[in-house]
């Protein structure tokens, strides 16, 4: 759920971003499963009561984690983006190559 969220929100950031800017990523919607290539995070999430899934225990279960991951980093990277326009163009710019490969 972490790795979705994380994916999600980058996503939505970089998407509003390149609008917001009128940059050529614009026209397509960032793909959410190209977004966390080549991208390191660490989120951690404190709960209640942690749900885990397979025999394992490997898998963590708590849907929601993916919604509140997924809100803080479309905030934080948004917010970093309007902070850091040269480098936030320069991640927009690599994201639609690699779409328009897969």
């Amino acid at each position: 759920m972490h790795v979705d969220g994380f994916r999600d929100g980058g996503a939505a950031a970089v998407t509003a971003y390149a609008r917001e800017q009128g940059l050529p990523a614009a026209d397509n919607d960032c793909c959410a499963d190209r977004m966390g290539e080549d991208l390191t995070a660490v989120a951690s999430v404190k709960l209640d009561r942690p749900e885990y899934l397979g025999a394992t225990h490997e898998l963590f279960g708590n849907t929601d984690v993916r919604d509140c991951v997924g809100e803080a980093v479309r905030e934080h990277l948004g917010t970093w983006s309007e902070e850091q326009p040269t480098q936030a163009a320069q991640v927009i710019d690599r994201t639609p190559r690699n779409i328009h490969q897969a």
